[in-house]
């Protein structure tokens, strides 16, 4: 019998670097398909991309970040191909109105004219440091993310930006969520905080919350092996 596919979607100026270790300790569980996070400039359409090359009718579906507001897009279009969902690390409200918006809107739109005048080098030295914790800076692994980064064309993140910044309310797809769920973020995660992670938890029918210490919000590199032992429990839940 084959081995189930797992559909792992990776988050903003990420790629399918940032799965490599679970791809490595959950081969013996799950056939590993990492989805496309670029081409399109919305998360609708970026989750209808993955549903069109998804190589199984249905699979078990983790999203990273701005991946995880895709596998949310995914739930809202066709949650009878989802076996189950893992939210690592992202979010599921709309960009705010008010002030608390246009202040997210111009860090987003700042940060792209930094890559678009100064390159992805510049980028990434403005916007990974609050990724990760600072224990984490000057490590291996934050070159990695840095070489991650710069892969990115300018281009390709204007289009991740607008994504973002017209990101859907996506609360009436939690509440319908019918799969084993699992939602995990790092303690120390700065961007998408554990109490964000919590009332998401909330909202998910008998979602289970993992909060994994000593991490950021780049969890799958900051602490892989935590995050592939949270992944493997949740593969082998009943469904």
């Amino acid at each position: 019998m084959a081995a189930p596919l797992l559909v792992l979607v990776p988050g903003l100026l990420c790629d399918d670097s940032v799965w490599q270790p679970q791809i490595a300790g959950l081969a013996d569980r799950a056939r590993c398909w990492v989805a496309p996070n670029d081409g399109h400039d919305s998360l609708p359409a970026l989750a209808t991309e993955l549903l069109r090359q998804a190589p199984a009718e249905r699979f078990a579906l983790a999203g990273h970040s701005m991946g995880g507001r895709i596998a949310l897009e995914v739930m809202r279009q066709a949650p009878e191909r989802v076996e189950r969902l893992a939210l690592l690390d992202t979010g599921w409200q709309p960009r705010p109105g008010g002030e608390a918006g246009e202040a997210e809107r111009h860090q987003r739109l700042s940060l792209l004219a930094a890559a678009r005048e100064s390159g992805m080098a510049e980028l990434a030295r403005r916007w990974l440091p609050g990724m990760v914790r600072p224990e984490a800076h000057g490590s291996a692994v934050y070159g990695q993310m840095q070489a991650m980064v710069q892969r990115h064309t300018p281009e390709q993140f204007a289009a991740q930006v607008q994504a973002l910044l017209e990101r859907p309310d996506a609360a009436d797809v939690l509440a319908r969520v019918a799969c084993p769920s699992l939602v995990l973020c790092g303690q120390d995660d700065q961007w998408s905080p554990p109490d964000r992670h919590a009332a998401m938890a909330r909202l998910i029918p008998d979602a289970r919350l993992v909060l994994v210490p000593d991490c950021g919000h780049m969890s799958t590199l900051e602490q892989p092996e935590a995050v592939t032992a949270a992944l493997a429990d949740w593969l082998t839940e009943p469904c």
